[in-house]
Protein backbone atom coordinates (compact mmCIF):
# COMPACT_ATOMS: atom_id res chain seq x y z
CA UNK A 1 0.00 0.00 0.00
CA UNK A 2 1.35 3.40 -0.85
CA UNK A 3 0.58 6.49 1.11
CA UNK A 4 -0.28 8.51 -2.01
CA UNK A 5 0.43 11.81 -0.33
CA UNK A 6 0.90 15.05 -2.14
CA UNK A 7 3.67 17.35 -1.05
CA UNK A 8 1.89 20.61 -1.84
CA UNK A 9 0.34 21.11 1.60
CA UNK A 10 -2.70 23.29 2.10
CA UNK A 11 -3.55 25.98 -0.40
CA UNK A 12 -6.69 28.00 -0.97
CA UNK A 13 -7.85 26.05 -4.00
CA UNK A 14 -7.35 22.72 -2.24
CA UNK A 15 -9.16 23.92 0.89
CA UNK A 16 -12.08 25.21 -1.20
CA UNK A 17 -12.29 21.95 -3.13
CA UNK A 18 -12.14 19.93 0.09
CA UNK A 19 -14.79 22.19 1.66
CA UNK A 20 -17.02 21.55 -1.33
CA UNK A 21 -16.47 17.81 -0.92
CA UNK A 22 -17.32 17.88 2.76
CA UNK A 23 -20.19 20.37 2.73
CA UNK A 24 -22.52 17.51 1.89
CA UNK A 25 -21.38 15.82 5.11
CA UNK A 26 -23.60 18.23 7.03
CA UNK A 27 -26.75 16.92 5.34
CA UNK A 28 -26.73 13.17 5.96
CA UNK A 29 -29.49 10.95 4.69
CA UNK A 30 -30.39 7.59 6.23
CA UNK A 31 -28.57 4.49 5.08
CA UNK A 32 -30.50 1.79 3.29
CA UNK A 33 -30.13 -1.84 4.32
CA UNK A 34 -28.10 -2.45 1.16
CA UNK A 35 -25.75 0.45 2.02
CA UNK A 36 -25.25 -0.87 5.55
CA UNK A 37 -24.23 -4.25 4.14
CA UNK A 38 -21.89 -2.61 1.60
CA UNK A 39 -20.20 -0.61 4.38
CA UNK A 40 -19.78 -3.64 6.62
CA UNK A 41 -18.52 -5.88 3.79
CA UNK A 42 -16.05 -3.31 2.48
CA UNK A 43 -14.86 -2.43 5.98
CA UNK A 44 -14.17 -6.09 6.77
CA UNK A 45 -11.67 -6.11 3.91
CA UNK A 46 -10.13 -2.72 4.77
CA UNK A 47 -9.87 -3.59 8.46
CA UNK A 48 -7.69 -6.60 7.62
CA UNK A 49 -5.01 -3.94 6.99
CA UNK A 50 -6.02 -1.80 9.95
CA UNK A 51 -2.64 -0.28 10.82
CA UNK A 52 -1.59 0.30 7.23
CA UNK A 53 -4.91 1.91 6.29
CA UNK A 54 -5.00 4.04 9.44
CA UNK A 55 -1.46 5.28 8.94
CA UNK A 56 -2.19 6.09 5.28
CA UNK A 57 -5.25 8.11 6.32
CA UNK A 58 -3.44 10.11 9.01
CA UNK A 59 -0.34 10.72 6.88
CA UNK A 60 -2.55 12.00 4.05
CA UNK A 61 -4.39 14.25 6.52
CA UNK A 62 -1.19 15.70 7.96
CA UNK A 63 0.57 16.17 4.61
CA UNK A 64 -2.38 17.74 2.82
CA UNK A 65 -3.61 19.69 5.85
CA UNK A 66 -0.49 20.48 7.91
CA UNK A 67 -2.44 22.64 10.35
CA UNK A 68 -4.11 19.45 11.60
CA UNK A 69 -0.75 18.36 13.07
CA UNK A 70 -0.85 21.26 15.53
CA UNK A 71 -3.07 19.18 17.79
CA UNK A 72 -0.39 16.50 18.15
CA UNK A 73 2.60 17.71 20.13
CA UNK A 74 4.33 14.33 19.79
CA UNK A 75 4.73 14.56 16.01
CA UNK A 76 3.69 18.03 14.93
CA UNK A 77 7.28 18.92 14.02
CA UNK A 78 7.91 15.83 11.86
CA UNK A 79 8.04 16.97 8.24
CA UNK A 80 9.36 13.82 6.54
CA UNK A 81 6.46 11.68 5.31
CA UNK A 82 8.27 8.37 5.87
CA UNK A 83 9.35 9.39 9.35
CA UNK A 84 5.79 10.43 10.11
CA UNK A 85 4.45 7.08 8.85
CA UNK A 86 6.94 5.25 11.09
CA UNK A 87 6.08 7.26 14.22
CA UNK A 88 4.88 4.96 17.00
CA UNK A 89 2.63 7.75 18.30
CA UNK A 90 1.03 8.16 14.87
CA UNK A 91 0.51 4.41 14.64
CA UNK A 92 -1.17 4.41 18.07
CA UNK A 93 -3.51 7.22 17.08
CA UNK A 94 -4.23 5.52 13.75
CA UNK A 95 -5.22 2.41 15.72
CA UNK A 96 -7.60 4.46 17.86
CA UNK A 97 -9.17 6.09 14.78
CA UNK A 98 -9.59 2.75 13.04
CA UNK A 99 -10.92 1.18 16.24
CA UNK A 100 -13.56 3.90 16.55
CA UNK A 101 -14.59 3.45 12.92
CA UNK A 102 -14.70 -0.31 13.44
CA UNK A 103 -16.99 0.07 16.45
CA UNK A 104 -19.30 2.34 14.43
CA UNK A 105 -19.38 -0.12 11.53
CA UNK A 106 -19.93 -3.16 13.77
CA UNK A 107 -22.82 -1.34 15.47
CA UNK A 108 -24.26 0.31 12.37
CA UNK A 109 -27.74 -0.96 13.32
CA UNK A 110 -27.43 0.02 17.00
CA UNK A 111 -28.09 3.74 17.18
CA UNK A 112 -27.55 3.84 20.97
CA UNK A 113 -24.05 2.38 20.67
CA UNK A 114 -23.20 4.66 17.72
CA UNK A 115 -24.40 7.70 19.68
CA UNK A 116 -22.36 6.58 22.70
CA UNK A 117 -19.16 6.25 20.64
CA UNK A 118 -19.71 9.61 18.94
CA UNK A 119 -20.31 11.28 22.32
CA UNK A 120 -17.10 9.82 23.70
CA UNK A 121 -15.06 10.90 20.66
CA UNK A 122 -16.76 14.29 20.39
CA UNK A 123 -16.39 15.21 24.06
CA UNK A 124 -12.74 14.16 24.17
CA UNK A 125 -11.87 16.14 21.07
CA UNK A 126 -13.92 19.22 21.98
CA UNK A 127 -13.14 19.48 25.69
CA UNK A 128 -9.79 17.78 26.24
CA UNK A 129 -7.98 18.19 22.92
CA UNK A 130 -9.84 21.31 21.70
CA UNK A 131 -9.83 20.11 18.09
CA UNK A 132 -11.71 22.38 15.71
CA UNK A 133 -14.80 20.61 14.36
CA UNK A 134 -13.76 21.30 10.76
CA UNK A 135 -11.01 18.68 11.09
CA UNK A 136 -13.61 15.93 11.47
CA UNK A 137 -15.13 16.98 8.16
CA UNK A 138 -11.70 17.09 6.57
CA UNK A 139 -10.80 13.70 8.06
CA UNK A 140 -13.98 12.19 6.63
CA UNK A 141 -13.01 13.50 3.20
CA UNK A 142 -9.52 12.05 3.57
CA UNK A 143 -10.93 8.69 4.66
CA UNK A 144 -13.13 8.57 1.56
CA UNK A 145 -10.19 9.56 -0.65
CA UNK A 146 -7.77 6.99 0.79
CA UNK A 147 -10.30 4.13 0.83
CA UNK A 148 -11.20 4.81 -2.80
CA UNK A 149 -7.56 5.00 -3.90
CA UNK A 150 -6.09 2.19 -1.81
CA UNK A 151 -9.03 -0.24 -2.04
CA UNK A 152 -10.64 0.44 -5.45
CA UNK A 153 -11.76 -3.16 -5.84
CA UNK A 154 -13.63 -2.92 -2.52
CA UNK A 155 -14.69 0.72 -2.38
CA UNK A 156 -16.40 1.04 -5.73
CA UNK A 157 -18.24 4.28 -6.61
CA UNK A 158 -21.49 2.79 -5.27
CA UNK A 159 -19.81 1.72 -2.03
CA UNK A 160 -18.16 5.15 -1.84
CA UNK A 161 -21.59 6.79 -1.86
CA UNK A 162 -22.64 4.58 1.06
CA UNK A 163 -19.45 5.51 2.93
CA UNK A 164 -20.10 9.19 2.24
CA UNK A 165 -23.54 8.90 3.85
CA UNK A 166 -22.14 6.88 6.76
CA UNK A 167 -19.36 9.35 7.49
CA UNK A 168 -21.79 12.26 7.07
CA UNK A 169 -23.91 10.75 9.81
CA UNK A 170 -20.85 10.35 12.04
CA UNK A 171 -19.80 13.98 11.43
CA UNK A 172 -23.32 15.15 12.16
CA UNK A 173 -23.31 13.21 15.42
CA UNK A 174 -19.98 14.67 16.47
CA UNK A 175 -21.18 18.16 15.55
CA UNK A 176 -24.21 17.63 17.81
CA UNK A 177 -21.89 16.67 20.68
CA UNK A 178 -19.76 19.77 20.09
CA UNK A 179 -22.90 21.90 20.24
CA UNK A 180 -24.10 20.07 23.35
CA UNK A 181 -20.88 20.85 25.24
CA UNK A 182 -20.98 24.49 24.15
CA UNK A 183 -18.03 24.31 21.79
CA UNK A 184 -16.53 27.60 20.78
CA UNK A 185 -13.96 27.62 18.03
CA UNK A 186 -10.42 28.06 19.29
CA UNK A 187 -8.17 30.42 17.38
CA UNK A 188 -5.12 28.25 18.00
CA UNK A 189 -4.42 25.02 19.77
CA UNK A 190 -1.12 23.30 20.27
CA UNK A 191 -1.99 20.55 22.55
Amino acid sequence: MTHGTRQSGENTEQMERRQGEVDHLERPSPLTDKERVMIQDSWAKVYQNCEEAGVAILVRLFVNFPSSKLYFSQFKHIEDTQQLAQSSQLKKHAQRVMGAINTLVENIDNSEKVTSVLKLVGKAHALKHKVDLVYFKILCGVILEVLGEEYPEVVTPEVGIAWTKFLATACSGIKAVYEEVGWTQQSTSTG
